[in-house]
């Protein structure tokens, strides 16, 4: 029987291995929480597309509003937006902020701003 010396020995400690698994639960934890955010970021921007098919500036509202009741959007209505011209095309800006409560007094704030193609 041959004993190995510390040198020749390969792999991860116990405590190496609880380290990494902690990484990598806690990451998983806020990516769970971040996804829905991307999520209606992306129907939010649909959302806005479909507004600028709009006229007037409460027609562009209405027809937000209407898409985000359909898709329950809640961190933005038509009265946040900004509607402007550029040339003849309608473009419908957002921005808006989700909080998340991480633990204790930490938080994570993710900021979102786009605007209609």
């Amino acid at each position: 029987m041959t004993v190995q010396s510390k040198s020749k020995q390969r792999g991860i400690t116990f405590f190496g291995l609880v380290f990494v698994g902690a990484v990598v639960g806690i990451s998983g934890v806020i990516a769970a929480q971040v996804f829905p955010t991307a999520l209606e970021y992306q129907m939010v921007t649909k959302a806005a597309n479909k507004a600028q098919e709009g006229n007037s500036v409460v027609e562009v509202r209405t027809i937000f509003d209407k898409a985000a009741s359909i898709d329950a959007i809640s961190s933005v209505s038509g009265k946040d937006l900004e509607i402007t011209k550029e040339g003849d095309k309608v473009v419908v800006r957002f921005a808006y902020e989700r909080e998340i409560h991480l633990v204790g007094p930490a938080w994570l704030t993710l900021k979102y701003a786009g605007r209609s193609k």
